[in-house]
């Protein structure tokens, strides 16, 4: 492709239609205020569409970062029952799918390593979560992962109800590290007020696991301004600016030029592009990298995807 390289490092993928427009449909994105004329796709998130998104936008590559969580997972597999079913039948399906949580945990993973088995141009982060595996089952099954193409873990603690430093994620956080493996993890406030996500709670992680290769995403969200802070303390983490570019300029998010001067504090080599598909267009997310004030064409085109292929290890 002609133009800068362009890696998409933030995509969420759906085995249909129906599977992605109930995720979507789920989530309330409350953390940047009120803001206008927001660019969403209108895409599912199939495998199929999402090739076609990139190709769009002109990426060379992109990178799947599914997340789990047994509470929402529950929930989607309870929309699937029948309306009309008994109670007690409706109880018996959700007793059978409680028990076998850990095994469609794996499932999951595993489908999409196997997804995208033939499809060179995307790259897989599999889902970690502390809370359905031991830590020794959890290593073990991402070895597996990692045998199969996946290129680093997906962490979401908001929805996990974890916090980044849980013991139980240590020897998983040291697999990584002996795998060359990245972890990429959702941060943000939560809702309930928890601080599982915000950007200080990964400071006990990067002081404990220096060599450990971290991105986080959203640049802190609607706490984005504590980011700073952190990546200072920490020159070795890396960030992802999905969703909070596309809400620029609303009432508690930065406006472009606050988000413009945030990437060069940090150091725009940190900061890669993440488009959040398919909440967001990667082509749309790309222009307003492109568009951002304060930073060098230089800087823009290391955003859009030298600084991911260098820091993700990806052969593009």
């Amino acid at each position: 492709m002609s133009g800068p390289l362009k890696i998409d490092t933030h995509i969420h993928l759906y085995s249909s239609r129906p599977e992605g427009e109930w995720w979507k449909s789920g989530y309330e994105i409350w953390e940047y205020g009120e803001r206008d004329g927001v660019h969403f796709s209108k895409d599912a998130g199939t495998l199929e569409e999402t090739v076609a998104a990139l190709g769009r936008g002109g990426f060379d590559h992109g990178v799947v970062v599914n997340l789990f969580s047994a509470d929402l997972f529950r929930l989607q597999y309870e929309s699937t029952l029948a309306p009309e079913a008994e109670v007690a039948e409706r109880a018996q399906a959700l007793a059978q799918f409680d028990v076998t949580i850990s095994e469609r945990y794996m499932a999951f993973n595993r489908w999409l390593m196997e997804t995208l088995a033939d499809v060179p141009a995307v790259s897989g982060f599999v889902a970690m979560d502390p809370g359905t595996l031991s830590p020794e089952r959890n290593v073990e099954h991402l070895r597996e992962m990692a045998e199969r193409g996946a290129r680093g873990v997906k962490l979401h603690p908001v929805v996990q109800k974890f916090e980044p430093v849980d013991p139980r994620m240590h020897p998983v956080y040291q697999a990584c590290i002996d795998m060359g493996l990245t972890v990429l993890s959702h941060t943000g406030p939560a809702r309930s007020g928890e601080p599982f996500a915000e950007v200080p709670a990964f400071a006990p992680v990067l002081r404990e696991f220096p060599t450990l290769s971290v991105l986080l995403a959203h640049l802190g969200g609607g706490k984005w301004r504590e980011t700073l802070a952190v990546a200072q303390a920490f020159p070795n983490v890396a960030f992802d600016l999905c969703e909070i570019i596309e809400w620029a300029g609303a009432s508690i998010a930065p406006t472009t030029e606050e988000l413009a001067r945030l990437i060069r504090d940090i150091g725009p080599e940190r900061v890669v592009l993440g488009s959040d598909y398919p909440w967001y267009e990667p082509a749309h997310t790309a222009e307003l990298v492109l568009s951002l004030p304060v930073l060098s064409q230089a800087e823009k085109n290391a955003i859009l995807g030298e600084n991911a292929a260098r820091i993700l290890r990806l052969s593009v």
